[in-house]
C-alpha cells in the first residue's frame, strides 16, 4: 500500500484562506473565513497576519482582499503554461544540434527573453546586455524586428541605440534594415552580439504572438549553424503551434 505524502497543516490552512478571500467578489472579514475554512478565530488571526505580512492578501476596514503578491503570480502564470508546452522543443533543438536554444517573445514594444534551455555540454551565451535592449545584434532580436511592420520597427530602433558590442555588430540603422530585408525568417548572428559565439534563429509567428527561436554555438562552429536552418525553422513552426494552443 502506498505510504500518504507528508502534508504540512499550516501550509494547508494558510492556502484554504487564500481560496476563501478569491471567492468572494467583497471584502471577507476574519471572523466570517474562520467560519468557511473551518478555522478557530485566533488560529485564522494569526495566518491572515501572515498572509498580509507576506502580500498575498491585503487587510482593508471590513475585510480581506487578495494581495498584490497573488495578482503578481497570476501574470506569470501564463507563461508558464505556455513553458510546459515549449520547452520539450527547446529541448529537442538543444539535443539536435548541441547548442543553447532560446526562446523570445515580442511584448508590449519589447523583446523579451522568455526560456533558454542549455547544459553542461551546451552552455548558454553570457547575456552581458539586456536582450530587450540587443535586438540589433542577436538572431533571435533580428527574426522580431524583420516581422515588425516599419512604423513599429522604427519607433523600437529609435528607442533603442545600435550599441557597439563587439567589432562584428551593426551599427548603422540602414545597413541592418538591408539586412533585416535579406533574411527571410531566419536571422543570423556572428559574434555580433558575444565574441565567440554565434547564433541561428527562426521567426515564430503565431495568432497575435511575435517571437522567435534561436540556436547558439561557439563561434569556430558558424559554418555548421548555417547548416541548421531546417531544424531550427521546424522548432519554431512547433514552437507556434505551441503558443497558438497555450490558453
Amino acid at each position: 500500500m502506498a505510504s500518504r505524502p507528508t502534508l504540512i497543516g499550516s501550509v494547508q490552512r494558510a492556502l484554504h484562506l487564500l481560496d476563501a478571500v478569491g471567492a468572494n467578489d467583497r471584502p471577507v472579514p476574519a471572523k466570517l473565513l474562520a467560519r468557511q475554512v473551518g478555522l478557530p478565530l485566533p488560529t485564522t488571526y494569526h495566518l491572515l497576519r501572515t498572509l498580509v505580512h507576506e502580500g498575498y492578501l491585503r487587510k482593508l476596514e471590513d475585510g480581506y482582499v487578495l494581495g498584490d503578491h497573488v495578482s503578481s503570480l497570476c501574470r506569470h502564470t501564463a507563461t508558464q503554461r505556455l513553458l510546459t508546452r515549449t520547452r520539450p522543443v527547446l529541448r529537442a533543438l538543444r539535443d539536435e544540434l548541441r547548442g543553447a536554444a532560446y526562446l523570445s517573445l515580442y511584448s508590449d514594444g519589447e523583446i523579451r527573453l522568455v526560456d533558454v534551455v542549455d547544459g553542461p555540454a551546451t552552455p548558454s551565451a553570457d547575456l552581458w546586455v539586456g536582450v530587450h535592449e540587443a535586438g540589433h545584434a542577436t538572431a533571435f532580436g533580428k527574426c522580431i524586428l524583420s516581422t515588425l511592420p516599419p512604423g513599429e520597427r522604427k519607433d523600437y530602433l529609435a528607442r533603442h541605440k545600435l550599441a557597439d558590442l563587439t567589432p562584428h555588430t551593426i551599427t548603422d540603422t540602414r545597413v541592418l534594415e538591408q539586412r533585416l530585408a535579406q533574411g527571410g525568417d531566419v536571422f543570423d548572428d556572428r559574434e555580433e552580439y558575444l565574441v565567440g559565439t554565434a547564433c541561428l534563429g527562426s521567426v515564430v509567428r503565431g495568432p497575435g504572438v511575435v517571437g522567435a527561436v534561436a540556436i547558439s554555438v561557439p563561434a569556430h562552429r558558424y559554418a555548421a549553424v548555417k547548416t541548421y536552418q531546417t531544424a531550427v525553422r521546424r522548432a519554431a513552426c512547433r514552437i507556434a503551434r505551441a503558443v497558438t494552443l497555450t490558453p
